[in-house]
C-alpha cells in the first residue's frame, strides 16, 4: 500500500489506483465484467478476465454505445464518450478518513437513468466523491447496457433483461470486493434516479439479489410504466430484426454479433420512431416482466412482503413531466380534446374525470400544461406514494420527499423537472453549465443541496433522517419538501 495520493487496492481480479480528489478518493473505471463483445454481445454478463500489474482507475470507463439522451434540451448536451469494448465498469468513491481510521463505512450503490437508453455511472453529472465525504459513506456508480444491447428480448440466443443482469452482476462485485475500499458489504443501499430507480427497486424485490440490499433509495422513478409484456417484447424484438435484415432463427446471434454496434443504434432509433406515439415515453425496449431480474411486478412483490424489513427513502419533483413535454410540438399544441383523446387511451374512461380534476386545481393552466401535470401524477408520483403508503403501513420505515426547486430563470416552463435534484445530490453544479433544469446556481442552491445530500447520507448511514419524522400512509404533512 501507498500512502493516500495514489491509494493501491486490491480487488478479486486485480490491483487497481485510485487518486485523491478533495477529501474523497475515488477509484474509477474497474471492470466488473467483461467487455461485451464478439460472443458476449447479447450475452449475460461474464466474469472479467483481470489483469496483472497494478491498473490505473483514474478515469472513467467509456459510456455503453447509446444514442444522444432525449433529454439534452434539459439536462445539457454531452459529448459522446461510448465504446462497446471496456464499458462494463464500475466508479468507487470512498472519504479519506476511511483509509486513516480502518472503519468500514455505509455504501451507496447509485443507479443512473435515462430511460433504459442512455446514460453512463461515469458521467460527472454522478461524481460520487463529494457525496462520499459529506456523508462519510462509500458510493458506487456503474454502467450497464441499455437500449438494443441490454434490452433486447431475444431470450433464445440468451438476449432477455441483460441491463438488470449486468447490475446484479455489480451488486454481487459489491459484495465481493467493496470492504477493500472502506465500505461494509452488510450496509449496502441501493438507489438511483428515473430508470435508476425503477432498477433499484427491481433488485431491492427480487429474490435472487434481495439479500444483498438492505436500503432503498428510489428518486423519480417511473413507476407508473408496468414492465413489458413479453410478448410485446417479441414483437418488437422481430420488428428490430427485420429492420437490421437479420432473420429470426438461430443464426440471429451471430448475425448480431457480427454487425457494427452503430447499426444496432441506428435501427433502435427508426424502431422507437415507428413506435413513438404523442404522450407515451416508453422506449422500444426496457425490463421484460418475467425476464432475470423482474420474475414479478413490483405490486406483486410488495404484496407478497419482499420489501418488508428494508428502510424506504422515496421522492419525486413537482414537475417531472416537463422534461418530457415542454419540447414537443405536439403536446404543446393541444387541445382539450385532444388531451384527453390521449388520456382516454392511455389510462381508459377515468381520462375525463382524471384530467377535471386536474384543471381544477390549475384554473390557469393551458391543455398542454394540464396534460403534463396528469403524467406527472400517472407516471411518478402516484407510483411513489402507493409504494411508500404500502411500506409504512407495514411498520417499516418510510420517508418521502418532494424536489421543488426550479431555476429563476425558467423560459421553457420547466419547474420543478425530472433530473432537477441529481446535481444538488453530488454537488456537481459545474458539470451542468447549459442546463435548462438548473440555471445559474447561487450559495442558495448550493446550501438546498447540502441539505439534500445530508439527508440522503444520513438515510444511507442509519435507515432514517434527523429532523425529519417517518412516513406515515397518505399523510401528506409528513413529505419533505426541498426547495
Amino acid at each position: 500500500m501507498t500512502g493516500t495520493e495514489g491509494r493501491i487496492v486490491d480487488t478479486d481480479r486485480g490491483k487497481v489506483r485510485g487518486v485523491a480528489q478533495g477529501e474523497a478518493i475515488s477509484f474509477r473505471g474497474i471492470p466488473y465484467a467483461a467487455s461485451p463483445v464478439g460472443e458476449l454481445r447479447f450475452a449475460p454478463p461474464r466474469p472479467h478476465p483481470g489483469w496483472t500489474g497494478v491498473r490505473e482507475a483514474t478515469q472513467a470507463g467509456p459510456a455503453v454505445p447509446q444514442a444522444a439522451s432525449r433529454l439534452e434540451q434539459v439536462m445539457g448536451h454531452r459529448v459522446p464518450d461510448w465504446n462497446e469494448d471496456g464499458s462494463l465498469t464500475v466508479n468507487v468513491h470512498s472519504p479519506l478518513r476511511t483509509f486513516e481510521d480502518g472503519a468500514a463505512r455505509p455504501v451507496l450503490v447509485w443507479w443512473h437513468g435515462g430511460g433504459f437508453t442512455s446514460g453512463s455511472g461515469g458521467w460527472d453529472w454522478y461524481d460520487g466523491g463529494p457525496l462520499a465525504a459529506l456523508g462519510d459513506i462509500v458510493v458506487v456508480t456503474a454502467n450497464y447496457r441499455v437500449g438494443p444491447l441490454g434490452y433486447l428480448y431475444l431470450p433464445e440466443i440468451g438476449a432477455a433483461n441483460l441491463g438488470p443482469q449486468d447490475q446484479a452482476a455489480v451488486l454481487r462485485w459489491v459484495q465481493d470486493n467493496i470492504a477493500s475500499f472502506g465500505g461494509d458489504p452488510r450496509d449496502v443501499t441501493v438507489g438511483g434516479q428515473s430508470a435508476g430507480a425503477y432498477s433499484a427497486l427491481s433488485l431491492a424485490l427480487d429474490p435472487q439479489t434481495t439479500g444483498l440490499v438492505t436500503r432503498v433509495l428510489l428518486e423519480s422513478g417511473p413507476f407508473g410504466l408496468p414492465p413489458q409484456d413479453p410478448q410485446n417484447a417479441a414483437e418488437n424484438a422481430e420488428a428490430y430484426l427485420r429492420l437490421l435484415d437479420v432473420a429470426s432463427d438461430a443464426d440471429a446471434a451471430t448475425a448480431l454479433r457480427a454487425l457494427p454496434v452503430e447499426q444496432l443504434l441506428s435501427a433502435y432509433g427508426r424502431l422507437a420512431g415507428r413506435l413513438a406515439r404523442p404522450g407515451n415515453v416508453a422506449p422500444p425496449m426496457y425490463p421484460v416482466l418475467g425476464g432475470p431480474g423482474l420474475p414479478r411486478s413490483w405490486q406483486r412483490a410488495l404484496a407478497d412482503g419482499a420489501l418488508d424489513g428494508k428502510a424506504l427513502l422515496i421522492g419525486t419533483t413537482r414537475d417531472e413531466a416537463t422534461a418530457f413535454y415542454a419540447f414537443d410540438p405536439r403536446i404543446q399544441n393541444l387541445t382539450s380534446a385532444g388531451a384527453l383523446d390521449i388520456l382516454t387511451g392511455q389510462i381508459g374512461e377515468q381520462a375525463h374525470e382524471v384530467y377535471q380534476r386536474h384543471a381544477a386545481r390549475l384554473p390557469r393552466a393551458t391543455p398542454a400544461q394540464i396534460f403534463t401535470a396528469v403524467q406527472t401524477d400517472e407516471l411518478f408520483s402516484d407510483g411513489a406514494l402507493q409504494i411508500a403508503d404500502h411500506h409504512a403501513a407495514g411498520g417499516n420505515a418510510t420517508y418521502v420527499y418532494r424536489f421543488d426547486y426550479q431555476p429563476a430563470e425558467d423560459e421553457h416552463a420547466l419547474g420543478a423537472t425530472h433530473c432537477g435534484e441529481l446535481p444538488f445530490l453530488f454537488n456537481t453544479f459545474d458539470a451542468y453549465p447549459d442546463s435548462a433544469m438548473l440555471g445559474k446556481p447561487t450559495d442558495s442552491e448550493r446550501t438546498l443541496g447540502h441539505g439534500f445530500a445530508t439527508a440522503v447520507a444520513e438515510f444511507v448511514t442509519t435507515g432514517s433522517v434527523n429532523d425529519w419524522p417517518p412516513y406515515a400512509p397518505a399523510t401528506a404533512t409528513r413529505i419533505r419538501h426541498f426547495g
